[in-house]
């Protein structure tokens, strides 16, 4: 066994990602403070090949410094827009046939092991403040709410773990990693 070098990785540069077929899921950031972890959700984002990304409320958006250094790039290939009002983000995610998950523990959350997504079907999936989560509109509002099953004494993730997981899984379920 060898680490493949970077020539072997047959990496896409920026111009063809934009052009390459994208996986049938935005992701939706409702007011993440950290700007590393909006840069991290953007290179995951990036690496899984996603439709785009929402940014919405305190949410900052590219270009910054600070989202860069973890983004690598990926501010420049995957596409985003900016909502002042996540309510906006929603319905016009809604209006364009995407089901909305919110990433939250819930009375009636779905545990992400028996999550299983429809088939053809597109999603969003939103990620909430790091200290307060998803917001009740989103909750309230959502077409399920998703968890990933913990059992330490946190019971919390960080988001960019939590995007990270949620997504793999949602896309390895949806036969879309190969």
């Amino acid at each position: 066994m060898r680490k493949l070098t970077t020539d072997e990785l047959n990496r896409i540069d920026a111009n063809e990602y934009k052009q390459a077929a994208k996986n049938p899921v935005f992701i939706v950031l409702d007011n993440i403070r950290s700007l590393n972890n909006i840069g991290s959700i953007f290179r995951t984002a990036d690496a899984f090949r996603i439709e785009g990304i929402y940014l919405c409320g305190i949410t900052a958006c590219p270009p910054h410094r600070e989202i860069q250094k973890t983004a690598l790039g990926a501010t420049e290939s995957v596409d985003w827009k900016y909502f002042e009002d996540i309510e906006e983000a929603i319905a016009e995610l809604k209006k364009n046939s995407y089901k909305i998950l919110a990433a939250e523990q819930t009375d009636h959350s779905t545990k992400l092991n028996h999550f299983i997504p429809e088939k053809d079907q597109k999603y969003a999936l939103v990620f909430g403040n790091e200290i307060n989560g998803v917001c009740p509109f989103v909750v309230e509002y959502a077409d399920a709410c998703i968890e990933i099953p913990q059992y330490g004494t946190k019971h919390s993730f960080n988001v960019t773990v939590s995007a990270g997981i949620i997504l793999w899984d949602i896309l390895f379920k949806m036969n879309t990693l190969q």
